[in-house]
């Protein structure tokens, strides 16, 4: 059990004065030592100090500025290094799993999607993504000292240690499966673990640099829902690890369709995009959805039935006006409870102008002006696949001050 009280040593104080300057850097970009100093409230020395080990370590470089500071001289600017530490990365959903390596600013030294049959094998899953991962760092040539360690994201629900998972929902045959533990004795790295939606939103938390609100929900709609809460920059898991698992709140009270969490009538079985097309699909007449029906020959899509809702087919209309009704529903009660200082939108729903110029329009029903939570697409709307497992051992590593996990 955590100690009620606890001080630090001289060691815990270095570390957090470093994770102070990485962090610092991180967020603002290039700053002089005296910048540095003022900002984190460090004196001088202290500052020099400091830099000169990051310096050393390679994780700093120094730039000149552009403006000149005296008579021929130019300002010494320090910045993070991008380059000088990879973290590898494992976003295993349904039906795939995409295997990553990412620099310290989120870029992409490689990215593989990897085809998963549903309900996979655990043990010969994680195997066979170790083996192929590490081929990758092989052909990407980084060398071994500069890799951090491997993030994990991973659909479902944590064990209460942090390093199992509970449950994936048919994306993995087991329960109570120990995956950090699987991970690190194939590939021989220390492993972080998340969920999957959280991992998502601490990506963008950590490429928003410091701009984002002071708390926030994070609402994913792709092909079903999740959801995930900041307060002060800080990801809150709850209890259980469970935090805003909004897609699974109770909607239809009787009669619901049958949700893969094992409950009925849960949010995401009557408002994902999954959802919205099979109700689509079992409404299909040349009456009510005569756009769709026209493409019945084909495979529709979920961008078909908006396109049909957009261009006034009124069974099309419908459907979408009802999941996003219901969708509205429950971030309401959400704004209510929480107070967020934005909502963020995540996932291929909110590229489409029909779904998302529904969703405003309703968020605005039955709510009074000092719950008016702004509703924000993310600015990195589907390009944190890639990055957001290996920069949960990025993000990690920067916030020990630049020592391993």
């Amino acid at each position: 059990m955590d100690k009620p009280f606890a001080g630090d040593n001289m060691a815990g104080i270095r570390r957090s004065n470093r994770a102070a300057v990485l962090r610092c850097l991180q967020e603002k970009g290039n700053l002089s030592r005296k910048g540095l100093a003022a900002a984190l409230g460090l004196t001088p020395a202290a500052m020099t100090k400091i830099t000169a080990e990051l310096l050393g370590e390679g994780l700093l470089q120094e730039t000149p500025s552009a403006a000149a500071v005296g008579v021929g001289r130019r300002e010494i600017l320090l910045g993070l290094d991008p380059h000088a530490r990879c973290a590898l990365g494992v976003l295993l959903g349904l039906g795939r799993a995409i295997l990553s390596g990412v620099w310290l600013d989120g870029s992409v030294l490689f990215a593989e999607t990897v085809t998963l049959p549903p309900k996979a094998p655990a043990e010969e899953t994680v195997a066979d993504l170790s083996r192929r991962l590490m081929a990758l760092v092989r052909e990407s040539g980084v060398k071994r000292d500069r890799i951090l360690g491997l993030g994990v994201a991973v659909r479902g629900i944590l064990g209460a240690d942090g390093r199992s998972v509970h449950r994936t929902f048919d994306a993995l045959d087991a329960f109570d499966f120990p995956i950090c533990d699987r991970f690190e004795a194939h590939t021989g790295m220390p492993v972080v673990l998340s969920n999957n939606v959280r991992a998502l939103f601490a990506a963008e938390l950590f490429l928003d640099r410091g701009r984002a609100a002071d708390s926030q929900f994070f609402l994913r709609c792709d092909s079903g829902i999740g959801g995930a809460l900041s307060i002060r920059g800080r990801i809150w898991e709850g209890e259980g690890r469970q935090c805003a698992e909004i897609g699974h709140i109770p909607a239809v009270r009787r009669g619901g369709r049958p949700c893969h969490c094992g409950k009925c009538g849960c949010l995401e079985t009557v408002s994902s995009p999954t959802a919205i097309l099979q109700a689509a699909k079992e409404r299909l007449s040349p009456d009510r959805t005569p756009l769709l029906w026209a493409k019945r020959g084909t495979d529709l899509t979920f961008d078909d039935v908006l396109d049909a809702a957009t261009r006034g087919d009124v069974g099309a209309r419908e459907v979408v006006d009802r999941a996003v009704e219901y969708l509205a529903g429950a971030l309401k009660a959400a704004v209510y409870l929480l107070d967020p200082g934005r909502i963020v939108l995540y996932g291929a729903a909110f590229d489409h102008p029909y779904f998302l110029s529904r969703l405003r329009a309703e968020m605005d029903v039955g709510v009074d002006e000092r719950h008016e939570a702004p509703l924000v697409k993310s600015p990195f709307n589907g390009a944190l696949e890639p990055k957001a497992a290996g920069l949960l051992m990025a993000a990690r590593y920067l916030e020990n001050g630049g020592v391993s996990v």
